[in-house]
Parts: structure tokens; C-alpha cells; sequence
């Protein structure tokens, strides 16, 4: 999957579209998600042309992936989570149902959200 300067993130990151800011600095924006799936969920993108984690951690600068790993974290105890968990997801390609070219971790919280994934068969 190829970096797509007209994904829904990068719009936003442009201004081009709104959204609902949770926390946002020099290298990370976070915002809630437009279809959330549990109380809390929010979005953590990088503020970079990187579509996953393994091109982020190939090609963004430490000092950016320093900023994202601890926005997560301040994300969770903006929203309130943090005491009783949390949840944090990342999807890559294809396999994993990566919706959007754009680096993105997911941060779940709010209620019991039951196991990851289930046990195959």
C-alpha cells in the first residue's frame, strides 16, 4: 500500500476537513473517530506521510516517534482510561484491513472490550 496524499487523515491534517481535536502537538493529532465503536475511541496519526507502522518506524524521525508512542498515552488519560485500560489498535495493509493509507492507531476504552481476536479454528 502506497502513501495517498488524498486520504481522509492528510485532509484533515490539511485543515481541509474538521474534526473533533482530543490532543494534538508539533508531530501528532488525535481526534475522535466519526464511527465509534466503544465509548471511548480515538484516533493517533502521525503528522507524516507514513502509511503504517513498519514505514514509520523505518522512515520518521525518533524524535516524532517519541511524540506518537507518548500521545497515546496522554490520549488514554485525557479520555480517562487509563485506570481501568485501555486498548490500543493499529492495522497494516491489506490482511488487517488497513481502511486508510495513513499511519493510525485506534485507542478504545470506556467499557470491558472482550478479547482481541477470536481463537481460530
Amino acid at each position: 500500500m502506497s502513501y495517498d496524499p488524498a486520504n481522509v487523515f492528510a485532509r484533515i491534517l490539511r485543515g481541509e476537513l474538521p474534526c473533533k481535536k482530543v490532543y494534538e502537538d508539533a508531530h501528532v493529532l488525535a481526534f475522535h473517530d466519526i464511527r465509534p465503536l466503544a465509548p471511548v475511541h480515538v484516533l493517533v496519526i502521525p503528522k507524516g506521510p507514513y502509511v503504517s507502522m513498519d514505514d514509520f518506524a523505518a522512515a520518521a524521525p525518533p524524535e516524532m516517534q517519541a511524540a506518537f508512542v507518548a500521545a497515546i498515552g496522554k490520549v488514554a488519560r485525557l479520555m480517562g482510561v487509563e485506570g481501568k485500560g485501555f486498548r490500543i489498535l493499529a492495522n497494516a495493509g491489506d490482511d488487517a484491513n488497513q481502511e486508510v493509507p495513513h499511519l493510525h492507531v485506534h485507542v478504545f476504552g470506556g467499557r470491558p472490550l472482550g478479547p482481541m481476536l477470536k481463537r481460530a479454528e
